[in-house]
Parts: structure tokens; C-alpha cells; sequence
């Protein structure tokens, strides 16, 4: 968007190339939203390597893909632990100096070839190409004629044959510098952006998403993570896309599921033309004479109702009306909106039968305002208001289901929707490790490490096996920032099957199943716990446990604590494995 009165002229390509806050974001692994860095594996690197300059962006950028990616712990060495960079031959240092004995880019490989085995630059291209395809014969060919060369060099074939070897990996995945450097200088800008105008970047980014369910989430809970507040629609701050007032970001009308465009632009070129809204009917009064024509000549409002519905349930007009004692709850506008339209539509009427600028001599606190009468309807709980907000915009922006369980989910959750990704790609390669290796098929199947996640569920859905006709389970968890797609076997959708609704909030303890194209956690039983979380308040909970005849007091986590009462005592009490249970 066009930049507003009194900003400062911003053009990112005289941005400082050294500016340390920028390289400080890297450094933190601050880096979602960022051009080729926001993956979890990406941001852990920055962690780890903790980039100085913009050479390092265009190295781990060009090292950060299938091949080379193996080297990066060697990369990471490199710079921390100088006595480990090894180098295939003493000869090679100026060339891999830079990039600490790693072969990063392609013009390295091409560089070697012509240095080992006395290669022209065309000759040397040739080979990479050749690496590249794979093709074994031709592979043969070009070793051949690589090692013959390095012996004409003066170099052994065995020690030859190494060099060729290493360089394969790289040849066949690697990037030209020059493609990874001006990858890495849009990324620089675009990390500059988000530590300098934090705010501005992650509006831009919601914008980008502004119809995706799956990114409008991820991207506002990114936004809040920075301390960037994001609010829910507003007829009186949105724009038509997201928008950045008093550094917060407000929701796009546009992002509205029913809205459109046309309605959208329709009320802010009101409002900015004829300043905020100073009530629901003064808003109403407003757009009700905004039309347009249709094909046939026929005038239609460009602000019709589904419209306006959609903004009552979405919030906009939460904050409308105050300065004048005439706001409204959400509900109330909902069972009062057709009355108010018709009304309104009357006084219309009126004015076109009749003569001067429609609504010229009618104020705010005039008949428009004052004489239509709302029918008070009591307030819906927060719950159901979130979901008038999820129905129409595909994500909650006032709040959300999981806002009580904060502290649970920072303290106790180890799996999110953000890094399932990552730790499917790390069971699927142990369990691919272990079949290599000659495991077990129970010892392939039962490997992986156990996570817990917290969530609320959605999509429920139960199946019969083909096997033995039990019933499993399978549904969507979804945490603040996505959903998790959940499988529950028969064993334990047996169990917890009484247990489960849609739109209950649960944790769960499983696993990670990273064999299939969408990786799915496959829930386990932690029936204690579960019990614990749904039983949330103010008292702790302590465990008695004996470990060989030695006996032990563990205190739960600070944020497991339970609302005591006798029925909690005694439904406790009927869990396997405990013995008594009391209070103090």
C-alpha cells in the first residue's frame, strides 16, 4: 500500500547491509516470515551459527538443501571450532577457506576440478552437469577422466578418487554463488523489514494471506509473539487489507468471509470522506445509501446485508457507539439488524419522494439514531462468540479457545501444528535408520520419542477396521497456530471414545507418525493427566510414588493444579495403579 502522511521515505535497497539489529534477528532465529529462512530447521541453523554478515546468509542459504544440508554441522564447526576444518587437500584452502573446507557452491566444485585435475572453466562445467545427472555410466566416464587428469596433476588415483567423491554431493544439489547471493540479499531486506518495522511486516504478510485459513492463524500468532497486537475487524480502523493504527495491526475487511471487495472499499472511502461512525444506525444510515447499478440499470446498496452480518459476528462493531451510550452486544445487533435496515430503508424511501441530499438534515443522535428502538439480548458466552468469529473469518482474532492455557502449552507442550513437520521428518529418518541397520519390525514401530500436545478438537470422526470391525478414531487438534491431524487406534478409542467431543479442549501424549505425505500423532494413554487438565483450579497435586521400597513425593508442574472436591477425590481414587488419595 501507498505509504501515509508523515512517513519517511523507505527504499529497501539502500537499506545498511551491516546493520546489527537486523543480524540480531538472524541470530535469534527470529526468522519466520523471512524470504528462504522461515523454516524450523532453517531458524535452529541461525541458532546455531550466529550469522555476522551477509556472506554467512548466502552460505548456510546455499548449504540449507538436500546434499550439501549433511556438511552444515561440519559448516557450524567451522566457525566455532576452527581446529576441525578439514580441507580434501592442502591445495584447496583459498578455495574453500571462505566457507571453512565445505564445498558450498557450485563455481567451488567447478574450482576444484580445474585445480585437481587441470580442468578448463567449459571442462569444468561439463563435469558438474554430468555430476549432477546422476547417470551412472556417464559418472564413470567423467571419474575416469577426472582422475586422469589429477595424475597428470601430480596427484595418486586413490586420493583422486576421494576428491571426485566429495565433490559429487555438491555438484549434483548445490547453488551458483551469485543465484544464492541474491536469494540472500532479498532475505537480508526482508529481515530488516521485520526488526525495523515489525508491525508494517507482519500486516503485509496477514495481507498476503488474507483468504488462507491456514496462514491467517499462524502469521497472527507470529505477530503477538513479537508483541505486535492484532485486533478483530473494526468499521472505524480497518482498511480494506490489513492495517497498522497506533502499531497495531487490524484485521482487512476484505478477509471477511461474505464481505467482498466492493463493500469493503465501499465503507472506508465513506468513513474517510465523512469521518468515523458514530453508531450501528448511524452505519447503517451510511452505507444504506451507497448503491451502485447492475447489468439491468437497476440500483443495488453495495453494503448488503450478509455484509453487515458478518461484520456484527466478526466484531466490528464492538467499540462503535460508546461516545454516545448507543453500543450494543453482538447478539443484540444480530436479532435487531433487518428491523434496522428496514427502518432505515424507510427513511429512504422518504427523503428519494421527497426533496435535498439524503439524510442532510438528519445527526446522528437525530430520528435515525434515537427513534429506532433495539430489542437488548443478553451477551453469548466467549466460546460461542469466537465461533461467529471462526465461521467468518476461518481463524479467531479477539481471542482464542486455547487464550486459558497459556501456561499449560509454554510449560508443558512439546508438539505444535508449527513443528510437527520437522519431527516427522526426524521419525521418519530414525525409523528408516533402524530398517537400514536390520532392526525389528516392533523396534521400527515402536521407535520415536513420546510428545504431548493441547489442543481443541475438531472434525471427529469414527471408523470401523476392516481387520476385526473395532472402532478407531481420527480428528483435527487444533492449537493456536494450525490443527494436527490425530489418529486414535481401537485400544485406545476404546478408552477414551466416552471422553472425546468436538470442540473440547484435551491433552494428549503419542507420538509422532512421519511415514505418511501428512504427518499424523497417533494419541496414547495419559489418563491421569487428562483427568488432572480437565479438572484445572488452584490446588497442587502431589504424587507418592515408591521406587525399590524407597518412597518419593513429586510435586506436579506449577501449571497443573486441580479445583479440589469430593468427587474429584473419589474419581481419582478409581484410577489403575492408585492406591489412596487424599487432601491436605
Amino acid at each position: 500500500k501507498h505509504k501515509k502522511p508523515g512517513e519517511p521515505d523507505l527504499v529497501t535497497a539502500e537499506v545498511s547491509e551491516t546493520d546489527p539489529e537486523t543480524f540480531d534477528l538472524f541470530k535469534r532465529g527470529d526468522s519466520v516470515a523471512v524470504f528462504q529462512f522461515e523454516s524450523p530447521g532453517m531458524q535452529k541453523i541461525l541458532r546455531q551459527f550466529q550469522p555476522e554478515k551477509l556472506e554467512d546468509l548466502v552460505a548456510l542459504n546455499a548449504l540449507y538443501r538436500p546434499g550439501p544440508m549433511d556438511c552444515i554441522p561440519q559448516y557450524i564447526d567451522g566457525k566455532w571450532k576452527p581446529e576441525t576444518i578439514h580441507y580434501p587437500d592442502p591445495c584447496l584452502e583459498d578455495i574453500l577457506k571462505e566457507t571453512y573446507g565445505v564445498m558450498v557452491y557450485q563455481e567451488q566444485v567447478m574450482q576444484v576440478s580445474q585445480k585437481i585435475a587441470g580442468f578448463s572453466l567449459g571442462g569444468a562445467d561439463m563435469l558438474r552437469r554430468a555430476m549432477g545427472k546422476k547417470k551412472p555410466e556417464v559418472m564413470e566416464g567423467k571419474k575416469k577422466e577426472f582422475i586422469e587428469g589429477a595424475v597428470k596433476q601430480g596427484f595418486t588415483e586413490q586420493h583422486a578418487g576421494e576428491i571426485f567423491d566429495i565433490m559429487v554431493p555438491f555438484a549434483g544439489y548445490g547453488f551458483n554463488k551469485s543465484h544464492a547471493a541474491a536469494y540472500s540479499v532479498l532475505a537480508y531486506r526482508t529481515g530488516w523489514l521485520k526488526a525495523h518495522y515489525p508491525a508494517e511486516f507482519m500486516a503485509a504478510n496477514l495481507t498476503n494471506e488474507i483468504t488462507s485459513t491456514d496462514g491467517l492463524p499462524f502469521y497472527i500468532e507470529e505477530a503477538r509473539r513479537m508483541g505486535v497486537p492484532v485486533d478483530a475487524p473494526d468499521v472505524n480502523r480497518s482498511d480494506i487489507i490489513f492495517d497498522v493504527v497506533d502499531g497495531r495491526i487490524v484485521f482487512g475487511l476484505k478477509g471477511i468471509k461474505g464481505m467482498g471487495e466492493n463493500a469493503a472499499a465501499a465503507i472506508v472511502k465513506e468513513r474517510e470522506q465523512n469521518g468515523p461512525y458514530e453508531s450501528f444506525m448511524d452505519f447503517i444510515k451510511r452505507v444504506g445509501a451507497l448503491v451502485e447499478k447492475d447489468e439491468d440499470g437497476r440500483e443495488k446498496t453495495l453494503v448488503n446485508k450478509k455484509a453487515i452480518e458478518v461484520l456484527i459476528k466478526t466484531g466490528a462493531f464492538d467499540n462503535v457507539g460508546k461516545e454516545i451510550g448507543q453500543n450494543y452486544n453482538r447478539p443484540t445487533l444480530l436479532e435487531n439488524m433487518e428491523d434496522a435496515i428496514d427502518f432505515v430503508a424507510d427513511i429512504l424511501e422518504d427523503k428519494r419522494k421527497g426533496q435535498g441530499d439524503l439524510f442532510g438534515d438528519l445527526s446522528p443522535e437525530d430520528s435515525v439514531s434515537t427513534n429506532f428502538q433495539f430489542k437488548l439480548i443478553d451477551n453469548l458466552p466467549t466460546m460461542q462468540l469466537l465461533e461467529m468469529e471462526l465461521e467468518c473469518i476461518g481463524c479467531y482474532v479477539s481471542g482464542h479457545p486455547l487464550d486459558d492455557y497459556k501456561k499449560a502449552i509454554n510449560h508443558a507442550v512439546t508438539l505444535k501444528s508449527s513443528n510437527i513437520e520437522r519431527i516427522a521428518a526426524e521419525d521418519k529418518a530414525e525409523k528408516q535408520r533402524l530398517q537400514d541397520s536390520g532392526a525389528k519390525f516392533w523396534q521400527i514401530r515402536d521407535a520415536g520419542r513420546s510428545y504431548i500436545t493441547l489442543g481443541m478438537v475438531s472434525e471427529l470422526r469414527v471408523i470401523r477396521t476392516k481387520k476385526d470391525n473395532k472402532e478407531m478414531a481420527f480428528c483435527k487438534l487444533q492449537d493456536i497456530e494450525g490443527s494436527i491431524d490425530c489418529t486414535f487406534f481401537p485400544k485406545t478409542w476404546e478408552i477414551m471414545r466416552d471422553k472425546i467431543e468436538n470442540n473440547g479442549i484435551y491433552a494428549f501424549k503419542g507420538k509422532v507418525d512421519g511415514t505418511r505425505d501428512t504427518p499424523s500423532f497417533l494419541v496414547d494413554l495419559l489418563p491421569i493427566r487428562d483427568f488432572l487438565f480437565d479438572n484445572m483450579g488452584d490446588c497442587s497435586v502431589y504424587f507418592h510414588v515408591g521406587v525399590n521400597k524407597i518412597p518419593y513425593i513429586v510435586k506436579s508442574e506449577a501449571q497443573l493444579k486441580v479445583a479440589y472436591s469430593e468427587k474429584l477425590i473419589k474419581d481419582l481414587a478409581e484410577y489403575p495403579h492408585v492406591l489412596e488419595v487424599w487432601s491436605e
